[in-house]
């Protein structure tokens, strides 16, 4: 990448600017630091003043679990230095971080297409507003996209050596060997370590791990596959009765044993990586807190906290976007859930109208008006959903989950933003309107590229790892309750390289 910057160092210094100008702005204009940010500070506080990972519980500190250490490892380390609580320090360093996630962008369009997609790729993640807003935010979307970006660039690092994808064996390996299996090994391993860091701060991060491993699966298959495809082409292709060409009486394995070899060590070293920077943290729980947790649960809670099954699997039998996310999700515990606020799909019947709507009563006029979710209203929720998903199974297990990952992909993303969530009813000033409508129709921009840039670039080498990562991680966004815009963001690199292949 480096030959690349002195060749265009005009470009990418003005490139550099724009993208650091948009993110600056963000950060003065918009900073985020929400309920979540002050959560992970307080861990870090704790942290740096106690020694103990915990949280602060009606004036006590208390030993947690609920959030992985990564995030607020790095707000430690930052409040070590700057002070404590100085989200404006934060938020500036977290920018300095996205530019660097966009040179590891444009490196992998680099190795993936040519130098011309680089150059392009830089520019569309410089100028990307929603990898800039989060940039702003005080939450792990920054550092997380950026570890996505800097694991994917070495993967096609290390297949770029020619001892692991098929696609790329045109030679034999040459005396330079033992280099490069000694380079491939650093490359695998610090691609295992990006891919740690990736799950260290969010346990979706595994999803990464789980496409870079099933690419190396599929790679490994065609290895062990003979070219029965091209054989038999080739044979339908001649006049029966006619000699069979030389090369095609056999079929030969695609790939060596010692290239097999090299993709099995790669995946041995992709898998060590990964769950070294996950070690200390699961034997802290099991010495602290006496549990086996090497990820954060699933909903983010403490083992003396309630996990509200039934309230989350109600809410799947209806949700559908992310404005219902914040009105009714959001609010429980705590807040009281507004009736009108539900869409007509959360009822079946009038009679199920009428049961949700004295569910809710009981819940919204709860134990001291406290809004507790407590386990008999859960259980409720849960024999209410049970109903609703025996009643319509397609809905739930089906259609349901297509329309969140729907949402999530092509909501304006302005959450971060003061437009209305409801944007579609455009109650607001003209403004925040052409807000919405903007980054909507930037958004499906973004999103058409990389389609079309598929289309154009399917065959080239490396493009099967990006696809594969974007269906594993969209087909588990569709598993969750919540659709919300932000966890599409780690896709986004992929997403603009699969874009700079259309001005290659």
């Amino acid at each position: 990448m480096w030959h690349l910057v002195r060749k265009h160092p005009w470009f990418f210094l003005g490139a550099s600017l724009v993208g650091m100008g948009l993110r600056l702005w963000f950060v003065f204009r918009f900073p985020a630091v929400v309920d979540d940010s002050h959560f992970y500070a307080n861990i870090a506080e704790n942290w740096l003043q106690h020694g103990v990972y915990a949280v602060t519980d009606s004036g006590q500190v208390v030993p947690t679990l609920s959030r992985l250490p990564g995030y607020p490892a790095f707000l430690a380390a930052i409040f070590a230095i700057f002070g404590i609580e100085n989200f404006r320090a934060v938020l500036l360093i977290q920018v300095l971080v996205d530019l660097g996630t966009c040179f590891l962008i444009a490196d992998s369009a680099r190795r993936l297409i040519s130098d011309r997609a680089a150059r392009a790729a830089f520019l569309l993640a410089a100028a990307c507003p929603f990898l800039a807003n989060y940039a702003a935010a005080a939450l792990t979307e920054c550092l997380e996209i950026f570890f996505t970006a800097l694991a994917l660039d070495l993967v096609l690092a290390g297949l770029k050596l020619r001892t692991v994808d098929p696609s790329l064996r045109s030679e034999s390996l040459s005396s330079s060997s033992k280099h490069a299996s000694t380079q491939a090994t650093g490359i695998w391993f610090g691609c295992g370590l990006a891919t740690g860091g990736a799950i260290l701060l969010r346990p979706d991060g595994g999803i990464l791990l789980a496409a870079i491993g099933g690419y190396l699966l599929i790679l490994l298959f065609r290895c062990c596959a003979p070219t029965v495809s091209s054989t038999i082409s080739a044979s339908t292709a001649r006049p029966e009765g006619a000699n069979p060409k030389p090369e095609a009486r056999s079929p030969k394995p695609v790939l060596h044993g010692r290239e097999a070899r090299a993709i099995l060590r790669a995946g041995l070293l992709l898998a060590l990586g990964a769950a070294i920077p996950l070690i200390p943290w699961t034997i802290r729980n099991l010495h602290t807190l006496h549990r086996f947790q090497p990820l954060a649960p699933r909903y983010a809670t403490d083992s003396d906290e309630l996990v509200m099954t039934g309230f989350n699997r109600w809410v799947k039998t209806w949700m559908a976007e992310y404005v219902s996310v914040e009105e009714i999700y959001w609010n429980v515990p705590g807040d009281p859930i507004n009736l009108t606020r539900l869409p007509k799909r959360a009822f079946d019947s009038e009679q199920q109208r009428e049961q949700t709507a004295a569910l809710v009563a009981d819940y919204n006029h709860g134990r001291d008006n406290e809004r507790d979710m407590t386990p008999e209203l859960d259980a409720r929720f849960a024999a209410l959903a049970a109903a609703r998903v025996k009643a319509a199974p397609l809905r739930y297990y089906l259609w349901l989950p297509v329309a969140r990952i729907a949402d999530m992909w092509l909501r304006p993303r302005t959450e971060l933003l003061p437009p209305d969530p409801r944007w579609w009813e455009f109650n607001d000033e003209l403004r925040p309107v052409v807000t919405v409508l903007g980054f909507g129709l930037l958004n499906l921009i973004y999103v058409g590229m990389a389609a079309a840039g598929w289309f154009r670039t399917r065959e080239y080498f490396g493009i099967g790892l990006l696809v594969l990562f974007l269906l594993l991680r969209s087909a588990f966004l569709g598993t969750l309750e919540n659709p919300e815009t932000r966890y599409t963001l780690e896709c986004y690199p992929a997403v603009i390289i699969l874009a700079a292949s259309m001005l290659r």
